[in-house]
């Protein structure tokens, strides 16, 4: 989720942003200038506005008690649609795979540290308190967290401790946290170079798909199944940028896809429930997958190049406290609209989604952008 523009040595991934990265030896690189990626940058936004429909339209629980109704009745038509929004996720870490792999590229560990917590935690520190102190409101309807729990959360890791979580959406950046430290260990330590990558997206999509054949909560709590693919894909389309003839690369990217598509058909299809809220295919989910890395690798190989609008360097800017705070305080100004000021369905989405991009340009504005490279600058320091 990038305070700048993402170019070649530079690029941020799903839900968490990356700071500039030197590009490192590039061993079989294309020979072509390096240019701006804002591409990518557009393509995050573009997913975490999924992940907002879904999360506003696409889903029962606490967002009915914003509408008032089910937003199956706010929607009838778009909430079929709507519902396909949380695949917006798998989108993010096809996404972060690619930018993961740029940016740990001929980085030290320290650095490689130093950029993924500066980057991570100033505005998710103010999220979690912000969205604490909204909920204690009397005027808010939503029951907050323990004392205690909000604290954990600071942390990160409030989900293998068990405590309630602040952010809904915190538990992918609990995935995200686990993949970097997987990346930092087999690729970033011994330094990055074409072999290692390669052998680390062999090795962990192959360990991936054992461990949840042999069913061990250990196993799928470190290699993470589901979502490895993704990551993986991600990873094989940053080779295939270094060099579009890299069969390897491409190889490494097929596999992922049709693997990755298998664990979001298993865990999204929802055909043959009755009850379920909105009923997602086959092929819609495999086609939104494919849609993920189709995009990521026409960026990778160029062909968005023309998309190089300044604008979307400030929408790259807005994804990641965008996708912190939309969800939470989005009921809360659905409420207010919706049941309150009796505003239309659609207009509510409308003037919702828009607050929260102002909420999320406020925090990059105001917490972002003078506090991580500040925190970059104390955690790079090796004396």
């Amino acid at each position: 989720m990038t305070e700048t523009a993402v170019s070649t040595p530079t690029a941020r991934p799903g839900p968490a942003a990356l700071s500039p990265a030197p590009a490192g030896p590039a061993p079989r690189a294309r020979k072509s200038a390096p240019g701006r990626l804002r591409a990518l940058d557009g393509l995050r936004l573009v997913a975490a506005l999924m992940v907002a429909a879904y999360h506003y339209g696409g889903r029962g629980g606490s967002v009915t008690d914003a509408w008032g109704t089910s937003p199956e009745v706010q929607f009838p038509t778009l909430h079929t649609l709507f519902a396909y929004g949380c695949l917006g996720v798998q989108v993010f870490f096809v996404i972060s795979g690619f930018v993961i792999c740029m940016s740990g590229w001929g980085r030290s560990l320290t650095s490689f540290f130093a950029s993924r917590v500066s980057r991570l935690m100033p505005a998710y520190w103010v999220a979690v308190v912000l969205v604490t102190a909204v909920f204690v409101l009397p005027a808010v309807a939503y029951e907050a967290v323990s004392p205690s729990d909000a604290l954990v959360n600071l942390t990160l890791l409030q989900q293998p401790l068990g405590a309630d979580r602040v952010l809904g959406v915190c538990w992918t950046l609990w995935v995200e946290v686990r993949f970097y430290a997987l990346f930092a260990l087999c690729v970033v330590l011994p330094g990055a170079n074409r072999r290692r990558v390669l052998m680390f997206c062999g090795g962990w999509l192959l360990a991936a798909v054992l461990a949840r054949a042999a069913d061990e909560p250990l196993l799928d709590l470190v290699l993470m199944p589901e979502y490895a693919p993704f990551f993986v894909g991600g990873i094989g389309l940053y080779l295939v940028h270094r060099d579009r003839r890299d069969a390897h690369g491409w190889g490494i990217t097929a596999v992922s896809f049709l693997v990755g598509q298998h664990y979001a058909v298993a865990e999204l299809w929802n055909a043959a429930d009755p009850d379920a809220f909105a009923h997602r295919t086959t092929f819609g989910i495999v086609l939104v997958v494919a849609f993920g890395f189709v995009a990521v690798a026409a960026i990778a190989l160029g062909r968005l190049s023309r998309a190089n609008w300044r604008w979307l360097t400030v929408a790259g800017a807005l994804t990641y406290p965008f996708y912190l705070v939309h969800e939470h305080l989005g009921w809360v100004v659905i409420r207010t609209l919706h049941r309150e000021l009796h505003v239309p369905s659609a207009a509510t989405f409308a003037l919702t989604t828009a607050a929260m991009l102002l909420l999320a340009w406020l925090l990059h504005r105001f917490v972002e952008r003078p506090l991580t490279p500040r925190l970059r600058s104390a955690l790079s320091r090796t004396h």
